[in-house]
């Protein structure tokens, strides 16, 4: 740490107190320009350490309770941002079918929108992670080493199997590769997906001035589940959630369900009411 000049390892408990984790904090937000979500996974891997200090060793709990009163940062939750249909159809139809790489494109992009799949998880497949009979599906390796298998559509499927000609038949083959073989960086895709959104945006301009990355593919990925009618339980399976509490985010965002739901949902029939004044108030009015 700066304020003490000494190294990270070479830190004690006792340097550790709130007004220093909390200067660490502001440091995050102000000087290194961290969002508020990553000053509170900060802070929340700090008191994680701070209760196991205190279940380890009782005697420092009045080192670690000041610590642990530190109070996670609020901040504004935006809504989850998505596609339309015909706007994700013009993506996936943007790539040009004549070069190497815009066929890479155009089947990578399918794969990702048809498993919703993150872009760590995408650039991570292999082409043993493909099955293609009987039924098409991909498996996907998530974070904490978790597995899904995600089915694939007729269309996906066709794909896949047109671009598998071009790879080498090898198990360990990077699915989506580049130009010399290796696994593709998640700015590279964002990359790739920024051309794909130009040529989309001649055809639909409100493309341009919108924010389109792999996450926001995902996300349409989802609506357009939900929108279809599949459960949203199976959808946090489909996207890899842990909670199906994680997935109640796309309902919040989808505007049309709630027009529905408040069509569907008629106003009380009610009378209106003309009020009529007593006697005694007709009769004090008059005095007046």
């Amino acid at each position: 740490m700066r304020e003490l000049g000494r190294q990270p390892a070479a830190l004690s408990l006792v340097d550790l107190t709130a007004p220093r984790v909390l200067a660490f904090l502001a440091h995050l937000e102000a000087e290194r320009h961290n969002c508020v979500r990553s000053r509170n996974a900060r802070l929340a891997a700090i008191r994680a350490f701070m209760r196991y200090v205190g279940l380890r060793e009782p005697a420092l709990l009045a080192s670690t309770q000041p610590v642990l009163a530190i109070p996670m940062k609020r901040f504004e939750r935006p809504l989850v941002g998505f596609l339309a249909r015909e706007h994700v159809e013009a993506l996936l139809a943007a790539p040009d079918p004549c070069t190497w790489s815009g066929r890479r494109d155009r089947v990578m992009f399918a794969t990702l929108y048809n498993s919703g799949a993150r872009v760590s998880e995408l650039i991570g497949m292999r082409v043993a992670d493909l099955r293609l009979v009987p039924a098409a599906a991909i498996r996907i390796r998530s974070k904490g080493r978790k597995e899904r298998c995600v089915p694939l559509w007729q269309r996906t499927a066709k794909q896949l199997r047109d671009w598998l000609q071009h790879l080498p038949d090898t198990p360990d083959q990077v699915l989506f590769p580049n130009r010399a073989g290796g696994a593709l960086t998640r700015t590279s895709v964002a990359e790739r997906l920024k051309l794909a959104v130009a040529v989309a945006a001649e055809r639909f301009p409100e493309l341009a001035r919108q924010r389109v990355s792999p996450h926001v593919l995902r996300h349409s990925t989802a609506m357009h589940l939900l929108q279809s009618g599949v459960d949203i339980t199976v959808i946090a399976l489909w996207l890899g959630h842990e909670s199906p509490v994680t997935t109640h985010t796309y309902i919040e965002a989808d505007l049309a369900m709630k027009e529905r739901a408040l069509k569907a949902l008629r106003p009380p029939k009610t009378t209106p009411t003309r009020y009529r004044a007593p006697d005694r108030v007709l009769a004090f009015l008059e005095t007046l």
